[in-house]
């Protein structure tokens, strides 16, 4: 089974991406879809979140805004908090490739914002970014609702710059010029990976 690693900043058209590969029937981990349900109301980070950062769970789900507030300008506080989530995140992603395996998948996805930033590389076989312009990830991000520019800036400049992220990885997806032809790109990388030799 090949593990494909998909990585990109935010913005950058992670979204899209999931969106094609599943469509390619694709397993995909979605990183981040998996923090949202270990926070939600009876997830298995809620109880260690309240304890840890109290004020932040007020009716038994994570208050995911509260949350950033409190480890957003606090590098401390967002190391506390990956230590109770990401160790989380891990089991769910090896019971994933398990799953997998035994329905006998081809190639996997794991869909993970912050592959290289967290070593993540060394768990899968080939890495797979999105990229587009700066001008096109900020307006995108600018978008979405409650997105400030000092909030991008701040989530900016946690994550790895994009040409280093592209120079590391296997293959590089360009989202800023069409979605037909990202989409396009895609499918191109996982017909040679499913016809190439195990």
């Amino acid at each position: 089974m090949i593990i494909l690693g998909l990585t990109g900043g935010i913005g950058m058209g992670k979204s899209t991406a999931t969106a094609t590969l599943r469509r390619l029937r694709i397993p995909v981990f979605d990183a981040d879809a998996t923090v949202h349900r270990l926070q939600a109301r009876g997830g298995r980070a809620v109880a260690a979140i309240a304890a840890t950062f109290p004020g932040s769970v007020p009716d038994g789900r994570v208050d995911r805004e509260a949350l950033r507030r409190a480890v957003l300008s606090d590098a401390a506080a967002l190391k506390r908090l990956e230590a109770i989530v990401w160790p989380l995140v891990r089991d769910e992603e090896r019971r994933f490739l398990a799953r997998s395996r035994r329905g006998g998948a081809r190639v996997v996805v794991l869909d993970v914002p912050l592959l290289f930033e967290n070593a993540g590389e060394a768990r899968v076989d080939q890495v797979i970014v999105v990229s587009a312009p700066l001008a096109v990830q900020r307006a995108r991000v600018l978008r979405r609702p409650g997105m400030t520019a000092d909030r991008f800036a701040a989530i900016h400049a946690r994550q790895m710059p994009d040409g280093q992220k592209r120079r590391r990885a296997d293959h590089v997806v360009r989202t800023g010029l069409s979605r037909f032809f990202a989409q396009a790109a895609i499918r191109r990388i996982i017909g040679r990976l499913r016809h190439s030799k195990p």
